[in-house]
């Protein structure tokens, strides 16, 4: 198989809903994208932290405009107010929430990790109960 061939993971998502609009707009710029996990957690999307999630695969050649496209469009954490989380280190407002599930526990029972926030700029983890 051509390496260009192959798929590479541009980004994952907790339900399936969450990462249409990413795929029609991806789609409509002529990038073939394939969702894993989508039939498993349309079935049961209880157990999207489980598995981690639906998984948005592109072809490794357009992988960096995939990537371009998805970093103008795509959303944000935000605090329970709807504010952009700011990163402590840097203030930039592009942060994801972050998983790390280390050790068993939270890999057998992720949903009782807490949110974490991971800035996209610098890198630094927030950990709870921190801004």
């Amino acid at each position: 198989m051509d390496p260009k061939e192959t798929f590479v993971q541009l980004a994952a998502f907790e339900y399936v809903a969450d990462v249409q609009a990413i795929k029609g707009r991806l789609e409509a710029e002529g990038i073939p994208v394939f969702l894993r996990d989508e039939n498993i957690l349309n079935s049961d999307p209880l157990i999207s932290h489980a598995i981690g999630g639906v998984k948005l695969l592109v072809h490794a050649k357009d992988r960096e405009r995939a990537q371009e496209i998805y970093d103008e469009i795509r959303a944000y954490a935000q605090d329970h107010l709807g504010h952009p989380i700011v990163c402590p280190n840097c203030k930039a407002t592009k942060s994801e929430v972050y998983y790390s599930r280390k050790g068993i526990f939270y890999k057998l029972f992720p949903f009782f990790e807490k949110r974490k926030h991971k800035c996209l700029n610098c890198g630094i983890i927030t950990k709870p109960g921190h801004p």
